[in-house]
């Protein structure tokens, strides 16, 4: 086995005071690493992207939205209780964890008042209740109790907050910040982060040069952050995601390569989304990207072969998970932990609210 296929290879040591807490203002004042091919790289600017690129270049990005997913309330004995909304999977039907999740057996009950506080005598504005366990997660499948879909994110956004990663700790501004400015569609528990650097000035300024913008939809959910915990990466299972590429993604695409331009991916969620809608088209005999609405649970790691994109922007990512894996798949492993080493050194800021990469392959 290469050193490719070891989990422990995919490991690096970060100071703690580089992990970004907050996004740069504005966001496009970001640093950016340009990659361009595996011998050299250049310190630039977020704003500086479009002397990067090309006329006649595509920009595909997720406009996922961030939904408030972490909620809390109580059982009917008050007994407080913490869950985190992770998929939709039938109207008002979530997979969710669920905190303290021994207690939640099939038919238990989650109240949740309307109440800033939470207040267990204050009168209660949802309900839940446990339809199922979920083997895969460790999660419940909860029914909620509401009329209509508008009606429903209405509490949702009055009752949750949204969850932040773990290793941001120190975030009090303004939520916004943790959402792209072209986020549409509710449904991510997470931002696609490589986006977070983008201004409605910048995408202007791509566009003036001929730079063209197409969108997918990946809700970001467990399957993003789920750990590798295998030695052997070959051998982890990726849990599946939901992705949607339109038609119109698919004929920008097309037009973009037959006329010599590039498809740049912003971020991880978009290169699964494209790979995966197009390896799930060749299981079904066609041979080039058709647009998809479905489940992805693609896995791409050194030794994959690439179909759709010529290149990506994402962030810097946790050591050993799989996003810095497939990033390796574009560059190479050694290629990119050099690469984190120097920007260590250079003091780039990491994470969700950190800097950005650009690679041109």
């Amino acid at each position: 086995m290469t050193d490719d296929y070891l989990l422990s290879s995919y490991d690096y040591q970060l100071p703690p005071e580089l992990i970004a807490q907050k996004p740069v203002t504005p966001r496009d004042s970001s640093r950016l690493l340009v990659v361009n091919c595996l011998t050299t790289q250049v310190h630039s600017v977020f704003r500086e992207l479009p002397q990067w690129l090309l006329p006649g270049d595509l920009l595909v990005l997720n406009d996922t939205r961030v939904i408030r997913a972490r909620l809390y309330g109580h059982k009917p004995t008050g007994a407080p209780v913490e869950i985190l909304l992770l998929e939709e999977k039938a109207p008002f039907c979530w997979l969710a964890l669920v905190k303290p999740g021994k207690c939640f057996k099939v038919g238990s009950e989650i109240w949740f008042p309307d109440s800033p506080e939470r207040n267990t005598k204050s009168p209660v504005y949802l309900k839940a209740k446990v339809l199922k366990v979920d083997s895969a997660t460790g999660g419940r499948l909860l029914q909620f109790e509401r009329s209509s879909p508008d009606l429903f994110w209405q509490v949702i956004e009055h009752l949750g907050t949204i969850p932040l990663p773990p290793y941001i700790t120190r975030f009090e501004d303004n939520f916004d910040l943790y959402q792209t400015v072209y986020a549409q569609k509710l449904g991510a528990v997470a931002a696609p982060t490589a986006g977070l650097h983008f201004t409605p000035e910048l995408l202007q300024r791509l566009t003036d040069k001929g730079i063209a913008q197409a969108y997918v939809t990946l809700h970001v959910g467990v399957g993003t952050f789920r750990p590798v915990e295998v030695e052997d990466i070959s051998q982890h299972n990726m849990h599946s995601e939901w992705v949607e590429v339109p038609q119109i993604t698919v004929d920008m695409i097309a037009k973009t390569k037959k006329n010599g331009g590039r498809v740049i991916a912003v971020g991880t969620t978009v290169v699964r989304s494209l790979e995966g809608a197009v390896q799930i088209a060749k299981t079904q005999g066609k041979q080039e990207l058709v647009a998809f609405q479905g489940k992805t649970n693609l896995f791409i790691y050194p030794g994959y072969s690439w179909q759709v994109i010529d290149g990506m922007i994402t962030n810097f990512h946790l050591p050993r998970s799989s996003l810095l894996m497939l990033v390796s798949a574009l560059i190479g492993r050694e290629r990119l932990m050099n690469l984190y080493q120097e920007a260590i050194e250079q003091r780039y800021r990491f994470y969700s609210f950190g800097d950005g990469i650009l690679i041109i392959i």
